[in-house]
Order: C-alpha cells, then sequence, then structure tokens
C-alpha cells in the first residue's frame, strides 16, 4: 500500500547523532547529491551502491538540521507560511534516500543492506524525535494554530495545519523533559526491533525448503511442477522438486496434493516461521515491541497504543473497531462451520478415517467447489496469464478515468525483473510513471504491496509527477509455461494498481497528506470488484496457448461461485484483525507470553481448530510496521468499497460521470481533507453495511 513519504521521511525517519553513522561515509561520488538526470527522475538504480546510503542520510540530516534552525530563529511572528509551509518544504533529501532505501531494502535486500538498516533506523528515530520534541518548533506551531482563524486559511491548510499540531501532540510535544527522554528511548529501541522482526520473517521464509520426488508430485498442475522442478534446480537438487513457504509455491500443493502429510509439513513449516526457537525467533521481539508501545501510549496519556493510534483514523475508538468486528464475526462462523459440515463429508464419503485439520482444508475446498460448481482453480489459471491480466486491467483504467500506460525500456529499473510504463491523461500530458516487480526471491520481502520513489506535490504551484512502485509475489515462468495467475492473484493485481492509481492522480498541494489508514485501502479494494466483472473477464482472460477467450460457462462459474468459501475467508481475516487489536489494547506494562496470549485469545474468540488465524503472531508483518491497531483497516476499508461500487453497478461499471466523481472527490482529494467529507461528496450519503454482507455471503 502507498504511503505519503514525505510526511514519514521528515517526522518518522530521521537523526540526533551521527557517531555511528561514521563507518562507510565517502567523498567520492554520490548520486543522490545531485540531479538525477533520468528519464522522468527517476532514481539511477544502477548507479546506487550500499556504501552511497550512509553518507547521503548523513548530509540529509545535516541540511534538514539546518532547514529546521532556519524556522525556529525566525524572529518573525508566527504564520502559516513562514511556520507551516516552511516546515512542510523541509528534508527534499531525506525523502529522496529514505523512499530509495527502504523501497529496495523491501524488495532486493542484501546482508550489507540489512547491517545498514539496522544501524541507521534508530538514528532516523533520533532525529524524527529531535524535530518532534522540539519546544521552538511546536511552539511556533501552536501559535499558528491557536491563531488559525485570522489567517483566511483554505479548506487544506486549515486540514494540513491541524494535523500536523495533533501529530506533534501524540508524539510527546507536550511532555515534561524527563517523559520525553524515555519517549525517545522507547522509538529508538522500537526502530531496531521491527527491523529486526522483518528481517527475522524474510530469513525464515528463504531457509526452509521441502524436496519431494516425482511420486509426491500426484494431482499438482504441470505449471507448479515445473516451477518447483526449477527452485529445485536453483537449490542445486536436480532431479528432486522444491516446494517453500512463499505462496505462489506453499498453495498450490496445499490445494492439489493428496499426500496429507506433506501437506501438514509444508503448512506447518509456513505458520511457525519465526516460531522456531532459533536465532530468528520472533516471540521474545514482539512481546518488547508490545511492552513498548503499551508503556509508550501511557507516557502520552493513552488508554493503550489502538487508542492512540485510532484517534487520527475515520474508526476513533477501539469500541468502533470492535463493533465492526464482532458483528462479521458471528455471522462468518455460522458460515464457516457449515463449510466444515461439507468438507468432512467429503472425507468420509472418501472413507477418510480422520478429522479435518487446518491443513487439510484447501485440498478439500477445492473438492467441494469441482462438486458445487464443476469449477477447479487449475481450469482457470491457463485464461490468466500475467501480460493479459496485466492488458485487462490497463483497458479498465482506460475507460474509466481515460489514462494510458507505455511501457518504457530505456530507463533505470530497480531490480531486472521490474518493468516500467508511463502514464498519461486522455489529452497526452504526463501523469507519472509506475513500476510493475512481479516474481518472488529470496531477497524480496513476502507479500504484495504500492509505495513511491517519488510522491505528488508541487514547487512553485507546479506539479511533480510522481514515481510508484507496485509488487507482487507471483508465480515465475518457465522455460515452457508464462506466468499463469490463480484469481486471487489477479485480483492482487488490481488491488495494488488501484493503490498506484491513488497516488498517481492525488492533487495535494502540500508534501503534508494525512490519509486515515482505514480508508487507504478503499481505492485499492475497490479496483478488486472490475476484476472478476464479466464483461471484463472477456477483455483480458485468454487461454495462453489458443487464445481462446474465456468461455461463457467459465464465466457463469466464477460468477455463481462467488460466494465459495466466504466462511472461511472472512473468519480467518477477522481472527487477524481481532488478535491485533487484542495485543495493541493491552493496558501498560502489557507482559505477555506471546505463544500462550495468542492462543488463549483465540481460543477465547471460538476459532474453529479447522480455521488458522491468516497470520500467527511471529509472522505478521502488518503489525509490527504499518499496520498495528490497524489490520481492520481491509475490513473497515470493504465496508466502504462494496459500498462505493454499487456506485457504478447503478449506472454501469463504466459510467464516466461515477467515475469522474470518484476521481475527483476521492483520488483527487486523498490525504487533503476528512475522509468521511470524501466519501458522502462521492456516494451522497454515508456508507452502508447492506452491501457488504450481501457479497460475503453473511446477510
Amino acid at each position: 500500500m502507498e504511503k505519503s513519504f514525505k510526511l514519514l521521511a521528515m517526522i518518522a525517519l530521521a537523526a540526533s547523532t551521527l557517531s555511528s553513522c561514521q563507518n562507510g561515509k565517502s567523498d567520492s561520488f554520490n548520486p543522490f547529491f545531485s540531479e538525477y538526470n533520468t528519464p522522468f527522475n527517476v532514481p539511477p538504480f544502477e548507479e546506487i551502491k550500499p556504501e552511497h546510503f550512509i553518507p547521503a542520510f548523513e548530509k540529509a540530516i545535516e541540511e534538514g538540521k539546518k532547514e529546521l534552525a532556519a524556522i525556529t530563529d525566525n524572529k518573525e511572528a508566527p504564520t502559516f507560511e513562514n511556520t507551516i509551509e516552511a516546515y512542510d518544504s523541509m528534508g527534499d533529501l531525506l525523502t529522496k534516500v529514505s523512499n530509495v532505501f527502504f523501497e529496495i531494502s523491501g524488495t532486493n535486500t542484501n546482508e550489507q543492506l540489512q547491517e545498514i538498516e539496522i544501524e541507521i533506523s534508530p538514528v532516523l528515530s533520533a532525529y524524527s524525535d529531535e524535530i518532534l520534541l522540539n519546544a521552538k518548533l511546536f511552539e511556533r506551531i501552536k501559535s499558528v494554530y491557536d491563531n488559525r482563524d485570522n489567517f483566511g486559511l483554505t479548506g487544506e491548510q486549515l486540514y494540513v495545519l491541524e494535523n500536523i499540531y495533533k501529530s506533534f501532540v501524540r508524539n510527546g510535544a507536550n511532555l515534561s523533559g524527563t517523559d520525553q527522554k524515555r519517549l525517545m528511548e522507547i522509538n529508538q529501541q522500537l526502530s531496531v526491533l521491527t527491523v529486526q522482526f522483518e528481517q527475522n520473517v524474510l530469513s525464515e521464509t528463504n531457509d526452509f525448503v521441502m524436496f519431494v520426488d516425482e511420486i509426491d508430485l500426484e494431482g499438482l498442475p504441470e505449471s507448479d511442477i515445473a516451477t518447483a522442478a526449477e527452485t529445485a534446480k536453483e537449490a542445486g537438487q536436480e532431479g528432486k522438486w522444491a516446494f517453500t513457504t512463499q505462496r505462489p509455491s506453499i498453495f498450490p500443493f496445499l490445494q492439489y496434493s493428496p499426500n496429507r502429510e506433506l501437506r501438514k509439513k509444508l503448512y506447518d513449516a509456513y505458520l511457525n516461521r519465526g516460531n522456531n526457537g532459533n536465532e530468528f525467533d520472533n516471540n521474545a521481539i514482539f512481546a518488547e515491541v508490545v511492552k513498548l508501545r503499551a508503556e509508550k501510549a501511557e507516557l502520552l496519556g493513552y488508554k493503550t497504543h489502538a487508542d492512540l493510534i485510532l484517534e487520527s483514523r475515520m474508526a476513533k475508538t477501539p469500541e468502533n473497531v470492535y463493533v465492526l468486528l464482532d458483528n462479521l464475526w458471528d455471522k462468518s462462523l455460522v458460515v464457516a462451520n457449515k463449510e466444515v459440515e461439507e468438507l468432512q463429508a467429503i472425507i468420509d464419503g472418501e472413507g477418510g478415517n480422520f478429522k479435518l485439520e487446518s491443513s487439510d482444508w484447501w485440498y478439500y475446498s477445492e473438492k467441494l467447489r469441482k462438486q458445487k460448481y464443476n469449477l477447479e482453480e487449475s481450469e482457470l489459471k491457463p485464461y490468466f496469464e500475467i501480460e493479459n491480466v496485466k492488458k485487462g486491467l490497463f483497458e479498465v483504467v482506460n475507460r474509466l478515468f481515460g489514462i494510458t500506460l507505455t511501457e518504457i525500456t530505456d530507463i533505470p529499473r530497480p531490480h531486472p525483473d521490474a518493468v516500467a510504463y508511463e502514464v498519461k491523461e486522455a489529452d497526452g500530458s504526463h501523469l507519472g510513471v509506475v513500476y510493475f516487480d512481479f516474481y518472488p526471491r529470496e531477497s524480496k520481502s513476502q507479500g504484495a504491496w504500492c509505495s513511491t520513489y517519488q510522491s505528488h506535490y508541487k514547487i512553485d504551484g507546479q506539479d511533480v509527477r510522481p514515481i510508484v512502485t507496485t509488487v507482487y509475489n507471483f508465480t515465475r515462468p518457465t522455460a515452457d509455461t508464462p506466468s499463469l495467475l490463480t484469481i486471487d492473484e489477479v485480483q492482487t493485481m488490481f488491488h495494488e494498481f488501484g493503490h498506484a492509481l491513488d497516488a498517481l492522480m492525488n492533487e495535494n498541494s502540500y508534501n503534508s497528506t494525512f490519509l486515515p489508514w482505514d480508508f487507504v485501502e478503499l481505492p485499492s479494494q475497490i479496483m478488486e470488484h472490475w476484476a472478476t466483472q464479466p464483461e471484463v473477464l472477456k477483455l483480458y482472460a485468454k487461454h495462453y496457448q489458443t487464445g481462446e477467450v474465456i468461455p461463457d460457462e467459465l464465466v457463469e462459474k466464477i460468477t455463481n461461485s462467488s460466494y465459495f468459501n466466504q466462511g472461511f475467508s472472512n473468519v480467518e481475516l477477522l481472527a487477524a484483525s481481532l488478535l491485533d487489536m487484542a495485543y495493541y489494547t493491552l493496558e501498560a506494562p502489557a507482559e505477555i507470553d506471546v505463544q500462550q496470549f495468542e492462543k488463549e485469545y483465540l481460543d477465547s474468540l471460538g476459532l474453529i481448530p479447522e480455521i488458522e488465524s491468516r497470520y500467527r503472531t511471529t509472522y505478521f508483518l502488518h503489525i509490527i510496521d504499518g499496520y498495528d491497531a490497524g489490520y481492520y483497516c481491509y475490513t473497515w476499508a470493504a465496508v466502504l468499497d462494496n459500498d462505493a461500487f454499487e456506485a457504478f453497478t447503478e449506472k454501469g461499471i463504466f459510467d464516466k460521470e461515477t467515475a469522474d466523481s470518484y476521481r475527483q472527490n476521492i483520488l483527487a482529494k486523498n490525504g487533503t481533507m476528512d475522509a468521511m467529507l470524501q466519501y458522502t461528496n462521492f456516494r451522497g450519503r454515508e456508507p452502508e453495511l447492506g452491501p457488504l454482507l450481501k457479497n460475503r455471503g453473511l446477510n
């Protein structure tokens, strides 16, 4: 998901002491210290080396301190221009360096970059605190805030001012000197712990490989067998087949292999990442994160970390989150229990003398899909060749917004796998650049996301256009077969490009934008709806061998099976969301045994043993860095996206008037005004829960 990194780089990433970062300092050429001189000002990725980052961070911090001093030493009375706008324009170099470093650390890391990340994180945290806890700066910001009615501010200016002021308060500006010192210590500890947690998950994911023989390939699609053979060959085990805990590898095996013992072995390895009592164990790290965040919240005057985090979101309070999640939990459990009965009936009917376990779910639900809808996932994948899906996505956004995407070949790329596109408006004007990075590798984090190398902002009224990247972990093509996607992966491509549209079409005037995290998934999740619309499937779903457009029979099966497995999907998602809230509604001192807490809490929910939480704690990356007390956001936004898509279905899914209203009221204004006002301006009313319940088969 895309973040407004200008603010994060200024307020959340930054450093007061450089003593720990002097090693590696160099006076030689550094690409960050000059104009990039590249097409569309994209980073010159081939020129950027690990040794460039520490000197670049140091110089960026040095420049930031000078910019900060220029504001705080200003003898003129504080105004919006000399304080808020001056603050907003700070940190260009830090943003430039941070955007590249943290994205490369997630997509193409190595031992050197990991060491730099551990080293620089507490330094950046300290600099962030130096800004946020600067008494003279806060005094000026508070003066402007207290006199805001006297400056004739626009709506956007007032929104930026209020949120900057509140962010300083929430980050300790009103604390005593002693409490501020403790806050800084906590922030620095958290900055290191979160990086260690993430690196451990990557190491655990890379460390496990299950090698099998040809006899163990029964039931698997040929494309997955070919991928497994290449994975084994790369690992020096030619003649074997290898399966890993990367999603494109593990889930086809769980779905199609009749070997129950191997399914369980692979699934247990997936579930226990970060929980193996080895050097990559995350139990103690996460327990310390929860403890420190609870202490920080108490220090800042909040009951819990969740209360602190939610104050600036649409939900506002933990109680409002629980109202939504609990409502859906009870409904989802009813459906999930019916699904358990159906799967167990298949097992019994085949003479299986065992009770359904969580590692069995994918295998028997695939059989149930075949039984109920005469549909198998393997039937669909040949129609979802990655290039065709991408073309279909481009056609959808062209019909909605008039934009076009043209591949750029002569341009720096963050990795050889990445491809770049110029995005143009209907009138041919440049809108931005977007990268796609599709395939897994050992140097890349799991999952899918969208972020920016350059966010939209304005200089002297002129637009600086975004440079966006979308990152995935889809199955690689083999020598004989292109990358074929599951229907879930198709929706993931549409999802992340929804975030990209949000970044590309923003019309903010200032670097600082404030988008509530429970609104941020609306632009991504609404795009998923187009992916499976019958008329859209006809645009892109073409058999990779014959070119045949997906037949009406398969389209009808996709539509008819839209409610399939919804009990499972909702329960595993809600369990993870509720587990996240349980950790972050703990009051200080919040001392826990992670495994005991997780088990007791999920048991107390009534989570059935046949379904695991979508994420177990020790590999739950979302709630370590970004979605802490926030995994509920996907469900909160689901209320919005299901309701919002009905606005399109009411007039036609490509209705131009609706698309224009959506762009102007949602995408263009994100982070510059109240989110609920944005939504009501688009929809004409507040969102309703009904469409979500209907579309998930929960009504």
